[in-house]
C-alpha cells in the first residue's frame, strides 16, 4: 500500500523542473581535478539554469564523456575554426536556422528596437569567474565607448540610422539595449560565425586597460608581449575569434591551452560550459581538441590515413573518392553535405581596381555581362563536380525562400556569340594579330585573376575557365599567394580580378539581413573601397560611384529601418534581382558538395547536412558539444 506521503512525494517530483530531478554527471576528467580539491563540484560549476539538449528530440544519442579528437589545419591561423564549430552565442541559430537563446537564458524583444537579455544565474567563465551584466559594462563603458582602442568611435553596425543605442544595465542578471529606430539585424550579428562582441571578462581584462591599470604595469606588459601601447595590448589579449591568449577566459565549449607558434594547438573542456545532456551530463562530450598543422596539400592525404577524426576544412569534393576508399583501410567515414554558398567558385572583378583602363572596363556591366555568359558552367559541372552540382549565377539556393529561378539562370547560359557582341558593344572590339581584344588604350586584355592559393578546387576550375575566356578574346593567367598578401593587395587596388566562393550566407531568410548585397566591408573582393567607406562611416575608402550600387546601399538602409518579415523580404528582392542584373559576382556552379570525414567510432555527426560559414558556421549550429566516441 502507498502511503499519502510517498504519493505526494511522488507528485512533487515528477513536477519538478529536469535541472532540479537530474544528478549532474561530470567527466572523469574534471572529476579527478574534483577530487583534488583543485576545482568545485559540477553543481557549483553550472548556472542555476544551464541550456538542457535534449539528445532525443534532435534524432541522435545521448553519449559519453571522454577522448580527443585530432582535426588537421593548413596553417596556425585557423585555430580560429574552433570558437565557430563550437558555436557558443548569446542568441545563436539551431538546426532548423531558427534564432534560440543559448548562452543567455532568455532574451525578449519590443518593437523591434528595445532588447532585453537574461543572464543565466550562476553562469561563470571558464576561469570560475562570474558572468554577469559587469561584463556587458565593461565592454560597452571602456572598449565601445573608449576612443583610443575605437579611434573612429562606435562600429556602424551598433547604429540604427547613425544612431548608437543605450545600454543600461538592469541589474545584476538583466541588460538591455535601446535604438530610437527598428534595429532587425541586432540578434542575427549575435547568432553569426564571428559575432558582435557585447562582453568581455571584465575581471581579467582589467589588468590590460588605462583605466584600471598603472602606467608602470603597462609598459612592463607591453614590452613582455612586443605590443606598441596599452591599447594594443588589450587588443591582444582580449581576442575572442583568434583563441590565442590561453589565459583569456572563455565561455565556448573548449578553452586553448597552447601559445602560437606551435605545430600542435590544445583545446581542453571548459569546466563551466553552461550546456548539459538530458541525463544531467556536462557537455562537451570530448575531452581534448587536438589541432595539427600540416601543409594544406596533404590534408586529405592525411585525412584518408585516419590522422584526422573529423575533417571537412582542407578537403573537397576532388578528394572524395580517396577518401571513400580509405574507409576499407582505415577506421573512418565519410559524408556529403550540401555546401550554402551562393557559388562554390566565382569570379569577382575589382571594380576598384587603382589601374584606370581596368576599372572602367570591370565597372561596365556589358563586360561583367560578357564574361558570365562566356563560361561553359555545364562542362565545370560535369568534369569537376561530376554532374552533382546546379549551374547558376552566383545567388541564393533554392532552399531559400527568398530563391526565385531568374537570379539562378541570369546571364547563366553558355553563349560566346552574344559575350562577343557584348564586348563589341562596349568598346573592346580591337584585337591584336592573335585575336586578343585591346584595351582603348591598346594593352592587350591579359586579365591576371588572383587566388589565395588554398584550393585545388579553384585551380580546375580556372583551367577550365582560362579555355573559355580564350572564345571571346580574354587572355586569363592566375596568380596564387597567401590569404594575408591576397587580401591586402585587392585592398592596395593592384588586383584586377579574384577568385574566391560566392555569397557567403546562400540560405538567407527576409530577416536576416542583405549585407553581403550591398558594400558593407573591405572583405568584399568585388568593391573593397566602397565597403571600407560604409564600415569606416565614410572616413576611409571610397563612396560608391555606380548608380545601381548605391540603389542596393540604399535599399540596405530601408531594410535596416523596416519592422515586418514583409518589408524586408521586399528589399530582399529588390537586391537579388539587381545583384543578378548587374553581375557584380561571376558564379558558376551552387548546391555543391563538401566531404565530412571523421572517425568511425565518432557518434551523432549528422550523415547529411548544411555546410558553410554563414548561417551554419561550418558545423557550428549541429552543435559538436555533442559529438562522442563510442569506445563499446
Amino acid at each position: 500500500m502507498i502511503s499519502r506521503r510517498a504519493l505526494l512525494g511522488f507528485f512533487t517530483l515528477s513536477c519538478m523542473p529536469c535541472h532540479l530531478r537530474a544528478a549532474w554527471i561530470d567527466s572523469k576528467l574534471l572529476q579527478q581535478r574534483v577530487d583534488a580539491l583543485e576545482l568545485p563540484e559540477l553543481k557549483d560549476r553550472l548556472p542555476t539554469n544551464p541550456r538542457v539538449v535534449n539528445l532525443q528530440s534532435m534524432g541522435r544519442l545521448s553519449g559519453q564523456h571522454g577522448g580527443r579528437m585530432r582535426m588537421l589545419i593548413g596553417r596556425q591561423k585557423d585555430i580560429r575554426y574552433i570558437p565557430i564549430y563550437s558555436y557558443s552565442r548569446l542568441v545563436g541559430y539551431n538546426e532548423q536556422l531558427q534564432l534560440v537563446p543559448d548562452i543567455l537564458a532568455s532574451f525578449h524583444v519590443e518593437k523591434g528596437r528595445i532588447f532585453t537579455f537574461q543572464i543565466r544565474d550562476g553562469h561563470k567563465w571558464s576561469d570560475g569567474s562570474p558572468f554577469t551584466a559587469e561584463d556587458f559594462l565593461y565592454y560597452w563603458e571602456h572598449v565601445i565607448l573608449n576612443r583610443e582602442i575605437l579611434r573612429g568611435g562606435p562600429p556602424v553596425r551598433l547604429k540604427a540610422n547613425g544612431k548608437l543605442a543605450k545600454f543600461q544595465v538592469l541589474d545584476r542578471l538583466t541588460v538591455r539595449y535601446s535604438w530610437d529606430n527598428p534595429m532587425p539585424q541586432f540578434l542575427s550579428m549575435l547568432a553569426a560565425p564571428i559575432p558582435q562582441t557585447l562582453m568581455l571578462p571584465a575581471n581579467y581584462m582589467k589588468q590590460f586597460h588605462g583605466a584600471f591599470q598603472s602606467e608602470n604595469l603597462l609598459q612592463e606588459m607591453c614590452q613582455r608581449f612586443r605590443v606598441d601601447d596599452w591599447v594594443g595590448l588589450h587588443r591582444k589579449m582580449s581576442r575572442q575569434n583568434r583563441p590565442e591568449n590561453p589565459e583569456l577566459p572563455t565561455l565556448e565549449a573548449w578553452r586553448p591551452r597552447t601559445l602560437p607558434p606551435s605545430e600542435q594547438f590544445i583545446f581542453e573542456r571548459n569546466p563551466y560550459f553552461h550546456r548539459v545532456d538530458e541525463n544531467g551530463r556536462q557537455l562537451p562530450y570530448i575531452d581534448r581538441i587536438e589541432l595539427n598543422v600540416s601543409s594544406a596539400e596533404i590534408i586529405s592525404a592525411k585525412t584518408a590515413t585516419g590522422e584526422s577524426d573529423l575533417q571537412a576544412s582542407g578537403i573537397a569534393l576532388p578528394d572524395y573518392t580517396l577518401i571513400k576508399e580509405a574507409e576499407n583501410r582505415f577506421p573512418l567515414k565519410v559524408s556529403l553535405w550540401k555546401l550554402t554558398r551562393g557559388s562554390s567558385v566565382a569570379l569577382f572583378p575589382n571594380l576598384n581596381c587603382k589601374d584606370p583602363g581596368w576599372k572602367k572596363m570591370f565597372q561596365d556591366v556589358r563586360v561583367r555581362r560578357a564574361m558570365s555568359l562566356a563560361i561553359n558552367r555545364h562542362e565545370i559541372n560535369q568534369v569537376i563536380y561530376y554532374g552533382l552540382a546546379k549551374e547558376s549565377a552566383d545567388t541564393v539556393l533554392p532552399e531559400s525562400p527568398l530563391y526565385r529561378p531568374e537570379y539562378a539562370a541570369a546571364w547563366a547560359q553558355h553563349d560566346p556569340e552574344q559575350a562577343n557582341r557584348l564586348l563589341d558593344e562596349a568598346g573592346f572590339d580591337q584585337r591584336d594579330r592573335q585575336g586578343k581584344r585591346l584595351l582603348p588604350d591598346g594593352r592587350p586584355i591579359n586579365i591576371t585573376i588572383e587566388s589565395a592559393g588554398e584550393s585545388t578546387l579553384e585551380t580546375d576550375v580556372l583551367e577550365l575557365i582560362t579555355d573559355h575566356f580564350r572564345q571571346i578574346g580574354i587572355a586569363l593567367f592566375v596568380r596564387n599567394s597567401q590569404r594575408d598578401i591576397f587580401r591586402s593587395r585587392i585592398l592596395a587596388g593592384d588586383v584586377m580580378m579574384s577568385v574566391w566562393q560566392g555569397l557567403d550566407n546562400g540560405l538567407p531568410s527576409a530577416d536576416m539581413p542583405p549585407r553581403q548585397l550591398a558594400p558593407t566591408s573591405n572583405d568584399q573582393l568585388q568593391w573593397p573601397l566602397w565597403g571600407l567607406h560604409h564600415m569606416s562611416a565614410h572616413t576611409q575608402g571610397q563612396a560608391a560611384d555606380l548608380p545601381k550600387v548605391q540603389e542596393l546601399s540604399q535599399l540596405l538602409n530601408r531594410w535596416m529601418l523596416t519592422t515586418s518579415s514583409e518589408q524586408r523580404s521586399e528589399i530582399w528582392q529588390n537586391m537579388l534581382s539587381i545583384h543578378a542584373d548587374q553581375v557584380y559576382t561571376i558564379g558558376t556552379v551552387n548546391g555543391g558538395l563538401q566531404p565530412v570525414a571523421r572517425s568511425s567510432r565518432l557518434r551523432n555527426v549528422p550523415e547529411e547536412g548544411l555546410y558553410g560559414f554563414e548561417p551554419t558556421s561550418y558545423m557550428g549550429v549541429y552543435m559538436p558539444d555533442t559529438f562522442w566516441f563510442d569506445e563499446g
